[in-house]
């Protein structure tokens, strides 16, 4: 495709329309565009994500690594309304329809910022995401060392990540990385990556 929804701006025309989150324990409309990851559907890796992982913390700052219109930051403030939910992305307007569809869930324990407008003194009890592959092994392990050590100590990142996208290498490097991880799930060629703080996390966990 000629333009990436990992642009800060993208310049594909705007053709709203609406898509359904349907989860066991919740349903959300959503509004999506286009120029941003799946605004046709909810995609097959997020759903399988948030059908999976453990239940949020119920308290405590919680990260949706690469937000895009919301779905995964969504349904975690859904489940856990005491907590802080945070969604960064680096797309623009996926930040705006972020906004926009959780002032239409009623969803007021969530906020949406560019990545590079988030507070570096968060740190994360959790952290979900559907990683963005597609930028490359480079960018995506840059990526993810600089949020993954905001874990606070005990704190546990889930990935969602195509096996035929590397998930299996991807494991192999956070292991390498210092990070403790392990496959917790498969289904439908896709892998659910769980990753542990590391174990200096403590250290800088109290860096605020």
């Amino acid at each position: 495709m000629g333009e990436h929804y990992f642009a800060e701006r993208p310049g594909a025309a705007s053709r709203r329309r609406a898509v359904d989150l349907v989860l066991p324990d919740l349903h959300l409309r959503l509004e999506t565009d286009r120029g941003m990851f799946s605004p046709d559907r909810v995609d097959a890796g997020t759903r399988i994500l948030l059908e999976t992982v453990p239940a949020p913390p119920p308290t405590g700052d919680l990260l949706d690594l690469g937000c895009g219109y919301g779905p995964i930051a969504l349904t975690m403030a859904r489940r856990s309304p005491q907590a802080s939910v945070w969604g960064v992305d680096v797309n623009r307007r996926a930040i705006e329809l972020a906004e926009a569809n959780a002032s239409a869930s009623g969803l007021d324990n969530v906020r949406f910022s560019l990545v590079d407008e988030t507070d570096p003194g968060l740190r994360f009890a959790a952290i979900w995401s559907n990683p963005p592959i597609r930028i490359g092994k480079p960018a995506l392990h840059d990526l993810l060392l600089v949020w993954l050590p905001r874990l606070v100590p005990g704190g546990l990142a889930h990935l969602v990540v195509q096996k035929h996208l590397g998930s299996d290498s991807l494991q192999r490097w956070l292991n390498d990385q210092g990070f403790p991880t392990e496959r917790i799930a498969s289904r439908s060629a896709y892998r659910i990556l769980q990753v542990s703080a590391r174990a200096d996390a403590r250290t800088e966990g109290h860096a605020r």
